[in-house]
């Protein structure tokens, strides 16, 4: 039947379908990594060095570039969530999420979530030999430093990591209330560690939003990954979120409660 006498309903199932969602995420995966390649070239070439500035100078006290912003109590929790994005708090966690998709019988998964986190892990050593930036020179780093600055490491693994494990285990859970949460957590982790960041001084502020964008991509090229070793049997996955199994569990408790 032609697309132009499909009634509506029918032309969105068909266009959400498993045919078509493939080729748009490749094609948003492409149109990311070009916008990834064009803020690496402004920020070697300096052209976001006013942005860069104001936006880390705003986030210290006035006429004290070495003291971040707020009470001592918030730089001394910044330090903290910087951590989270580790490489060994992101590698334990991961170890730790792959044993427990093991131990559920998800071999597989837990294969894939290693291969995914480490490499985007040696991804961004490599985009970070390649590009080569140097750290601010506008503030003094609260925390070490040892590697080049674009894009944020704590950034793009920490994106890495929190989103595809993220994305691994809600696609594992059949309640669509779990399936946000573990989204919303993944990704709220990456923001607050990117954040810290540029709080700390140890990044410039598009070194952080090239490591989420980095970061993402990659998450979405493991995703699309998994989701066609899926459709071919060779990663376990999760049931079909409904709204009517979190509907059934309410209605249970609702039960047991009278």
């Amino acid at each position: 039947m032609p697309i132009r006498h499909l009634p509506w309903q029918e032309l969105v199932r068909r266009l959400a379908g498993r045919e078509l969602l493939p080729l748009l995420l490749l094609l948003l995966v492409a149109g990311g990594a070009w916008g990834f390649a064009e803020l690496a070239d402004e920020a070697v070439e300096g052209d976001t060095r006013g942005f860069d500035s104001a936006l880390l100078l705003a986030l210290r006290e006035p006429g004290d570039p070495g003291d971040p912003l707020g009470p001592r109590w918030l730089e001394v929790a910044a330090r903290d969530v910087t951590a989270l994005g580790s490489v060994v708090v992101l590698g334990l966690l991961t170890l730790a999420v792959a044993g427990y998709l093991a131990l559920d019988g998800k071999r597989h998964a837990a294969l894939l979530a290693l291969a995914a986190v480490s490499g985007g892990q040696i991804l961004n050593t490599l985009l970070k030999a390649g590009i080569a930036r140097p750290r601010p020179d506008l503030v003094p780093h609260a925390v070490e430093v040892f590697s080049a600055s674009f894009p944020s490491g704590h950034a793009m693994t920490s994106a890495a990591t929190y989103l595809t494990l993220g994305a691994l285990l809600a696609r594992m859970q059949r309640r669509r209330r779990l399936k946000l949460f573990s989204l919303g957590l993944a990704v709220t982790l990456t923001l607050l560690v990117g954040l810290s960041r540029v709080y700390l001084g140890v990044h410039w502020p598009t070194d952080v939003i090239g490591g989420w964008a980095a970061g993402a991509l990659w998450a979405l090229l493991c995703w699309l990954v998994a989701l066609w070793l899926q459709g071919r049997g060779q990663v376990e996955g999760g049931g079909r979120a409904t709204d009517e199994t979190d509907d059934a569990d309410e209605a249970a408790r609702s039960s047991t409660g009278a």
